[in-house]
């Protein structure tokens, strides 16, 4: 924390003193909660693209670097995952071959065609394909954003299509009825959506094939919405054992956060972990440390909140929170 250097001027400011003093207090408490220690992750994630650990948490930048309206529906995710109680890692295509998905609860792979992010070879590869496939279908998870798995082999766009449940037409299959487009209501991933999602940039033409379930569509601006109109914006697919969500982007804000989670814990599986160290109201959040046995409870926003806590045994206790303000319990 710097003023300049200048420690007179401080001085004279005494809110100023107070806050430095507050944040200071603050950062003694998380120090001495998180203990040196992991805390607590409901899920272990990959995120699988070509450079792997070379560009850990850099993957499209992150929500406070300069906004590129070409990656900016992307720029959200790790933003994020930066505050969820998941274990992240980076992997790359070889990681793929040589058996490492099996460490994983979901893996993760987004951004746009022919791009390093989701691979741009690597996709043509069969052993690539077969082995994320069978990870999915013996139980893995699986989350695509933009256009995961992408590369113009067998008759289709995405090779993950069958388990990812959507593929993008490019005027190949056009003839070809697209017969699932009506929207499912109500599904665990969109329980807290209480508003339209922002997606971050458009992504038409994605349909969804039979089987998978439609979490959002929007109707054509043209033919409106049918058998031949219409673009998925989001679906949910099961694969064997195993599960996959797909969305077209998602901009960083508390309710996509939120979504992101549930979508991490549906594909893993894990949609009863959800209320273990969890708070209920969108705008905080909860961490649980399991060396100091202490749980964190945020309000991430300028306002007052109230909101229902549950601790890492499903406990729950009614809380209200002032703005930006930490909750030890």
């Amino acid at each position: 924390i710097g003023f300049g250097g200048y420690l007179e001027l401080a001085s004279k400011l005494p809110n100023f003193m107070t806050s430095i003093e507050n944040l200071c207090q603050e950062y003694r408490d998380i120090y001495d909660a998180v203990d040196g220690k992991t805390p607590y992750a409901s899920v272990k994630v990959a995120i699988l693209n070509e450079w792997g650990k070379k560009r850990t948490w850099m993957n499209h930048m992150v929500c406070q670097d300069a906004p590129y309206q070409k990656m900016y529906k992307y720029q959200g995710v790790l933003e994020a995952l930066c505050g969820l109680p998941v274990l992240v890692d980076f992997i790359n295509f070889d990681d793929v071959k040589n058996g490492k998905l099996k460490d994983y609860d979901v893996v993760m792979n987004y951004g746009d065609r022919d791009t390093a992010f989701v691979g741009t070879k690597a996709w043509e590869d069969g052993e690539v394909i077969a082995a994320v496939r069978k990870y999915i279908y013996e139980g893995g998870g699986f989350i695509g954003m933009g256009e995961p798995s992408s590369a113009i082999r067998g008759g289709k766009f995405f090779q993950l299509a069958e388990a990812l449940g959507v593929d993008e037409e490019l005027s190949y299959s056009l003839i070809k009825h697209k017969w699932n487009y009506q929207k499912t209501e109500n599904h665990f991933i969109t329980e807290d959506v209480y508003d339209v999602i922002e997606y971050g940039g458009n992504l038409d033409n994605i349909y969804a094939l039979e089987g998978s379930q439609i979490l959002d569509i929007l109707e054509d601006k043209y033919l409106g919405l049918g058998i031949s109109a219409g673009h998925v914006k989001m679906a949910c697919n099961a694969y064997g054992k195993g599960r996959s969500f797909y969305m077209t982007g998602m901009k960083y804000n508390p309710e996509n956060t939120r979504l992101l989670y549930r979508a991490l814990l549906w594909a893993a599986g894990k949609e009863t972990d959800l209320y273990r160290a969890f708070s209920t109201n969108i705008n905080t959040e909860c961490h649980y440390y399991p060396s100091s046995k202490k749980h964190a409870v945020i309000n991430n926003s300028n306002a007052e909140q109230k909101t229902t806590f549950y601790d890492i045994d499903g406990n729950e206790k009614e809380l209200t929170l002032k703005p930006f303000e930490i909750i030890w319990l």
